[in-house]
């Protein structure tokens, strides 16, 4: 399929797959997947360019680890404790997150203010070109509903079966 057909109406189609695409992952030969995944990446970003979506950063937030807050409150000039009063919250599950929505580091023009310091999380997303997206399949299908990449790879697995 042409690739800019393929990313017309993305999102519906994504949530309209899901099924399938949880379906695809389950059965995927780990192997021949995680071969693929990194031309694949590489494709779905000759299409994609993040800085007209930046669906991650106004919906989700990326886990702060402590060596992301000790990196970025050193770039703000902040002490780490007054960084994660200002910016963090811890979630459910332990995670420190943004506090907020869309992320404080997200400007207008959808470029990241501490981009080069960004969290481990922000770099590695969507995670198209790693195993992530069969180790946490749950985690591969709710980036399909957000996230272009996501779906771009998903669909592209799909036609290889």
């Amino acid at each position: 399929m042409d690739n800019q057909k393929l990313l017309t109406n993305w999102q519906k189609k994504s949530l309209e797959r899901a099924k399938l695409y949880k379906k695809h992952l389950h059965r995927a030969d780990k192997k021949t997947t995680l071969r693929a995944l990194p031309a694949l990446h590489e494709e779905a970003f000759e299409h994609i360019n993040c800085l007209t979506c930046a669906n991650c950063c106004k919906n989700y937030s990326p886990r702060f680890k402590t060596t992301d807050i000790k990196r970025i409150a050193k770039l703000l000039q902040m002490k780490e404790g007054v960084f994660i009063e200002t910016y963090l919250l811890l979630d459910a599950d332990g995670d420190y997150v943004a506090n907020a929505q869309p992320c404080p580091f997200l400007g207008d023009d959808n470029f990241c203010s501490i981009y080069e310091d960004r969290p481990s999380d922000c770099a590695r997303f969507p995670y198209t070109d790693e195993d992530v997206i069969i180790k946490r399949q749950e985690i591969t299908l709710k980036n399909a509903t957000f996230c272009p990449a996501v779906y771009f790879v998903l669909e592209k697995l799909m036609e290889k079966k």
